[in-house]
């Protein structure tokens, strides 16, 4: 039986200045430090805040990562940030294809895999995110969307390391809409995107790949989502911007 190490990511999206990243991240390793996690522990500032945070996350187990990437290494492309950029800030992950990026920026399938490759390129992690919308999964059009968006992001990249390779559930219908998957909901989408994973990558791939569930995972409701068989950890909005929450989704995961 293969043993996925569980991550527990916390995406700070647009919140958080460089001052106020120090202090969470200080905040999160004194939390941390009686007991180290079992998991791995992630932060994802705005890109502002990246020096600050891996700043004080030296010595402790976090790690950092962007919240986007672009598919140049350089170039003039105003407002954007490179996978070097990020690496030799000293990020290790990248969030890719959030549903904000999709919902707000008009982000795609194709631009998604782009990014995916260069953050491979760029010897990141990508954090790839999927997931369906409320009036998606209300037509009953759940496993299609998904289905078409992994596919459509791994695209030709091959091979895929399964130890730097993590992909995040995330119902779009549940971020931030006071709505919760059940946890029998959100397994029913881990184990189908794993049995997709196998005939793409293989099995041994796909048992090794860890998928994250990112739909208003909270301390109340941790418990009964980490502890199903497909759910690898989580990608954390609301709850990662205040220590004692972060903390307490990550004592779940342990």
């Amino acid at each position: 039986m293969t043993v996925r190490k569980p991550i527990i990511a916390g995406n700070w999206k647009m919140h958080k200045t460089p001052a106020e990243a120090r202090d969470l991240v200080l905040q999160l390793a004194a939390g941390m430090a009686d007991k180290k996690p079992v998991c791995e522990v992630v932060v994802a500032p705005p890109f502002i805040s990246i020096p600050a945070a891996i700043e004080a996350a030296q010595k402790t187990v976090i790690r950092v990562a962007g919240q986007n990437i672009y598919w140049e290494d350089k170039g003039a492309f105003t407002g954007e940030v490179s996978g070097p950029m990020l690496k030799e800030s000293g990020c290790n992950l990248v969030i890719v294809g959030h549903s904000e990026r999709r919902q707000y920026f008009g982000e795609t399938d194709e631009s998604v895999n782009r990014r995916i490759v260069a953050a491979v390129r760029n010897d990141l992690e990508p954090i790839f995110c999927l997931g369906e919308t409320l009036e998606q999964r209300e037509a009953g059009k759940t496993f299609e969307v998904v289905k078409r968006q992994l596919l459509a992001g791994l695209g030709e990249l091959r091979p895929v390391d399964p130890k730097r390779f993590v992909i995040a559930y995330e119902p779009v219908w549940a971020i931030g809409t006071g709505r919760n998957a059940t946890a029998e909901q959100a397994q029913e989408v881990h184990a189908f995107l794993r049995e997709e994973l196998r005939g793409v990558l293989g099995k041994d791939v796909s048992e090794q790949v860890r998928i994250l569930y990112g739909g208003s995972l909270k301390p109340d409701n941790a418990a009964s989502l980490l502890r199903c068989k497909d759910i690898d950890g989580g990608l954390i909005g609301g709850a990662s911007l205040k220590a004692e929450d972060f903390l307490g989704i990550i004592r779940e995961a342990t």
